[in-house]
């Protein structure tokens, strides 16, 4: 009898934890509020548990030009999600002996040289893939975003000793994108192939992930490809695709749902897919799913998280007290998520066609907390509450600006003298730029990042504000010019004027002297 009355109990128990798990109705309904909240024109969204794809669903159109549908097995660029393949590249061959994560970074590519020669020295593979490395956020990033620009392989590792720290080495957590780039060359040294028939090789064929590339140049069918898409002075429209081949490594694949739901099945399972086979070993996930690299985590949250942390590839927290292994991708016009819950054998995949992190977040969480356990939090309106609030934060300081210029301009007190800022300047890892004379008006042209070319206004002071040529950029930026004892320009540094301006847009590390 007792054993009848527990086993009642259990059942109940289970149907009420099945009732607090979100249904594909709701995941429907959720979504399609998303796309109108957020102004997405597109998302795709997978949910695995227990080994299977439960849910997997596309929503909206893949281009508002031609209004294809989304599916299943729509392509989208994965971006930084790009990152943990990367680790996964190097912990396969770190299973194959062929290096350690500690080895040094000079023993596989001799000319890499940081701005301190102690860093240089002690730089791991590790070190290339826990972003504490003592750069700043972005850092040299310029080199391949926007992708218009005429920066190789060779240049980027070259120019990286000119990056100034902005922290000490190994202190300090500061996302970068270049040392993944050099992690990609690191495999191809190794390997004796390159990155990108690696990953597709040795990751993506075994996986059966066969509508994936390791870049949008490499897929065999573009047919089911989303546009990206931007809000562009106020309206949303399709934009060009921005991505530079030599960044592959840091987030080049393209992949869809159906496919990257077989990755992270892997994930969950430490490696082993397809019955017993085993991609890379125990030992090595671990490692990548182990924290490296501390993330302050401050305030309180409702998942009750104290801890988070970046791996190999890999941002870990906990969550309500359990391991939470996600990643973001962003690239123009098109952002990604991927959050695993291991323990519960959760996976979470939302993709976008719109530069909204807002909206994936939205998303994720909702799924997440039916799992969990939460109720009554609308993620979608704390999301979109956030994002009303920073962008208007965001307009009131671009407004401001512009309102000043305008009323210099009308009322003719911007009176300067060009011949004064002319001329060639150079900074030493981004290259040469030119301010000159068209038409009557100032002008920047960058020589080596072609989409770098707008007009200069006169703001305040030896202040400008250089006006970008290609709008969905939302870039504008402040260009500060140093005089001479002459009172000529004798260099200029550079920042960006909007807060939600990406930060693969580093001018703050720019620092240009007049030629």
């Amino acid at each position: 009898m007792k054993k009848y009355t527990l086993f009642l109990l259990l059942l109940l128990y289970t149907v009420v934890l099945r009732a607090q798990v979100i249904s594909s109705a709701e995941i429907d309904a959720l979504v399609e509020k998303t796309l109108k909240t957020f102004d997405v024109p597109g998302i795709a969204v997978a949910v695995v548990k227990d080994d299977k794809v439960i849910h997997a669903k596309g929503y909206g159109v893949r281009s508002l030009n031609t209004q294809q549908k989304v599916d299943e097995n729509t392509l989208f660029g994965i971006a930084s999600n790009s990152k943990a393949f990367t680790a996964a590249a190097l912990g396969m061959l770190i299973d194959e002996k062929k290096l350690s994560w500690d080895t040094k970074v000079t023993d596989v590519i001799p000319e890499f040289k940081m701005y301190n020669p102690y860093v240089t020295e002690e730089f791991t593979v590790r070190d290339l893939l826990t972003h504490r490395s003592g750069l700043g956020l972005g850092a040299g990033d310029l080199m391949f975003w926007p992708d218009q620009n005429n920066f190789t392989l060779k240049d980027i590792i070259h120019n990286l000793r000119y990056l100034k720290p902005v922290s000490g080495f190994r202190t300090k957590y500061d996302y970068d994108n270049l040392l993944y780039i050099v992690a990609g060359e690191v495999v191809t040294r190794v390997s004796g192939m390159s990155w990108e028939e690696f990953i597709e090789s040795r990751i993506l064929q075994p996986l059966k992930m066969t509508q994936t590339a390791a870049s949008f140049k490499r897929l065999k069918d573009k047919s089911n490809v989303i546009d990206p898409h931007a809000p562009v002075e106020g309206t949303l429209k399709v934009i060009r695709r921005d991505w530079s081949e030599v960044a592959n490594a840091a987030g080049g694949i393209y992949s869809n749902i159906a496919d990257m739901s077989k990755w992270i099945m892997m994930q969950m399972n430490g490696g082993k897919y397809d019955g017993n086979k085993q991609l890379f070993s125990k030992a090595v996930h671990e490692e990548m799913w182990t924290p490296q690299t501390i993330i302050p985590v401050r305030g309180s949250s409702v998942y009750n998280t104290h801890f988070a942390s970046y791996g190999l590839g890999w941002f870990l927290s906990d969550v309500k007290g359990y391991k939470q292994a996600t990643h973001t991708g962003g690239l123009a016009g098109i952002v990604t998520q991927v959050t695993l819950l291991p323990e519960l054998k959760l996976g979470i995949i939302v993709f976008t066609n719109q530069q909204s992190g807002a909206a994936f977040t939205a998303i994720t969480n909702t799924i997440k907390d039916s799992y969990l356990g939460i109720k009554g939090i609308d993620r979608i309106k704390e999301n979109h509450e956030r994002v009303l609030q920073n962008e208007a934060e965001a307009k009131k300081i671009t407004t401001e600006i512009w309102k000043d210029i305008e009323t210099q301009q009308k009322n003719n007190t911007a009176k300067i003298d060009p011949n004064l800022y002319v001329g060639s300047y150079e900074d030493k890892w981004f290259g040469e730029v030119v301010i000159s004379l068209k038409n009557g008006k100032m002008w920047f042209d960058s020589k080596r990042s072609f989409q770098l070319t707008g007009e200069l206004f006169p703001y305040k002071g030896n202040t400008f504000i250089v006006k970008w040529n290609e709008r969905s950029m939302d870039a504008d930026a402040y260009v500060m010019f140093d005089l001479d004892n002459t009172g000529k320009a004798s260099g200029m540094k550079m920042q960006a004027i909007s807060p939600l301006t990406d930060f693969s847009f580093d001018f703050q590390d720019l620092e240009f002297s007049r030629k």
